[in-house]
């Protein structure tokens, strides 16, 4: 059995019945919406055509958003239902990004995920969905599509229906008969600042208009076919600045303990034992405090440990930042104690979690099936040279502070270079100079290669040539690349510890900037 749905647009009329219906049954709030009609019109004034476009979850039997909840809170019934469940809802929202169809929304009044759920209760007392009983024109068909016999599997099979976004293989159930293809694909609409008869969201219309300016020079008849003249709001990037925050300081955090396991020694001194490990288990601390300030639910945070949902990518970075966290305790403990012996033997461990710790991400935002932009297989590279610089350059900036060992008259001389043989600098710099230069590769690979998805590739031209070209180029390229690189070279070359030390805060600064502007452009592109 495969419950799913068939609306015959050229029935639909627009009247919104079913967006009503739905509302008053499932108690939607003012605001949100698990179905929508949409209105998209083609052609020049007098000879123009409207089209309707009834949009809603497609309870796909791959549905990504299923993967990725980390507390089971989304789950596929056995009659093919995507239900969920709002009592184990955190209100992660990484399923609003997972969601392909844009057909998830944060309930105000209770701070979970929420969508159509085919009116489940409905269902198993043998009723139809509200939204199909109400429709004046008969034009939603609700059934199982499994049944040869029933109304839905016979228009499925013999007509020429249409899903939306059949690339992403999610195998949708929502059948479109009769529909126009540029009201099904966002990428064919031209961007519209207003609607008729409403006024679209002041953060709607900033976005569209970044967008836009992206796209210049298009509209219909260049690139586009229509232009959508009234649909319901949207929020616009569920991840913000929280998400973006979490990403810089994992890096720190990972980078500490990855670049002092990989490049430190005994000769360092408590910067070894106890300074890389302390940097590193205090922006562990604040990474999991965005992560748990970024909730919804922040009081069900528990729930990725006692419910897990072990295909998300949500949990397994949990357990982790709990190992990781737990092994940078240890070494701390051990350099504190002088217990080198226990030292060295967490070193190799520290690598392979520190790498672990700087990587999952990039599992879990290619779990976001939603964003084409994070589906980049340069993520994990990324995220892996971001920790290396980041620890590279965080513990080079602690160095500078830090009383350092060695023969009479290098003890406690900051950075001299009478101590080059005890100066963990004479590391940390090329550590840093080679990262630096990894990531300004890695980033001309991720904006300027060819992407195999149109909203993929919008989204990169929005950072390079968009909206976000400033702060790209003047904050990530010019002082988070080009400035450091600048200023270690001339800092080697004079044996000027404070200009290394200003590259090493220009470049932590250029990766947040990055880092922001990555999660930021993944969510610019709208999904319907």
């Amino acid at each position: 059995m495969r419950y799913g749905f068939v609306i015959d647009q050229r029935r639909c009329i627009g009247c919104h019945a079913c967006t009503v219906a739905c509302k008053e049954e499932n108690r939607v709030p003012l605001g949100a919406f698990r179905t929508w009609v949409k209105y998209i019109e083609r052609g020049t004034f007098p000879n123009t055509r409207r089209f309707f476009s009834v949009l809603r979850c497609n309870h796909c039997d791959a549905a990504p958003c299923v993967t990725i909840c980390p507390t089971v809170a989304l789950y596929r019934r056995d009659d093919g239902i995507v239900d969920f469940d709002g009592e184990r809802c955190i209100g992660c929202k990484s399923c609003m990004q997972a969601c392909p169809y844009d057909a998830l929304y944060i309930d105000p009044d209770t701070g979970t995920a929420a969508k159509c759920n085919y009116c489940a209760h409905r269902v198993e007392v043998g009723l139809e969905p509200a939204c199909v009983i109400v429709c004046p024109e008969q034009a939603i068909i609700a059934g199982d599509l499994d049944d040869p016999a029933s109304r839905i599997a016979a228009i499925v099979a013999r007509e020429a229906v249409q899903v939306r976004k059949a690339e992403q293989g999610t195998r949708p159930k929502v059948f479109y008969l009769g529909a126009d293809a540029s009201a099904l694909v966002p990428e064919l609409q031209a961007p519209a600042e207003g609607y008729l008869w409403a006024e679209r969201p002041r953060d709607e219309v900033d976005l569209v208009a970044l967008v836009a300016a992206a796209q210049a020079g298009r509209g219909p008849g260049d690139g586009t076919l229509s232009r959508p003249v009234y649909d319901a709001p949207h929020l616009v990037r569920p991840w913000g600045w929280k998400v973006a925050a979490y990403l810089w300081t994992k890096s720190i955090a990972a980078g500490a303990l990855l670049v002092g396991a990989f490049a430190g020694s005994r000769a360092w001194g408590d910067l070894f034992g106890i300074g890389a490990p302390a940097l590193s288990l205090f922006f562990l601390a604040v990474t999991t405090a965005l992560l748990i300030a970024d909730l919804k639910r922040p009081g069900r945070f528990a729930f990725i440990v006692l419910k897990p949902n072990w295909r998300s990518w949500l949990v397994w970075g949990a357990w982790i930042l709990m190992a990781f966290g737990g092994l940078g305790a240890v070494w701390l403990v051990a350099g504190a104690t002088g217990r080198w012996a226990v030292l060295h033997g967490v070193l190799v461990p520290a690598v392979l979690l520190a790498l672990a710790t700087a990587g999952y991400s990039a599992c879990l935002f290619g779990q976001a099936e939603g964003r084409a932009f994070w589906q980049s297989p340069l993520v994990l590279p990324q995220l892996t040279i971001a920790a290396v610089v980041a620890g590279a350059a965080a513990l080079s900036v602690m160095a500078a502070a830090w009383p350092l060992p060695g023969t009479d008259g290098c003890r406690d001389v900051i950075l001299s270079p009478r101590c080059l043989d005890v100066n963990p600098d004479t590391t940390l710099w090329p550590v840093l100079f080679l990262g630096l230069i990894a990531h300004a590769v890695l980033l001309g690979l991720e904006m300027f290669n060819r992407h195999p998805a149109h909203d993929a590739s919008l989204a990169a031209r929005l950072i390079w040539r968009g909206g976000y070209r400033r702060r790209f180029w003047g904050g990530v390229v010019l002082a988070g690349v080009v400035l450091p690189v600048a200023l270690l070279i001339a800092g080697a070359a004079s044996d000027s510890t404070p200009l290394s030390v200003l590259g090493a805060l220009l470049a932590l600064a250029g990766l947040w900037v990055w880092e922001d502007l990555w999660v930021r452009a993944g969510q610019s592109v709208p999904l319907s």
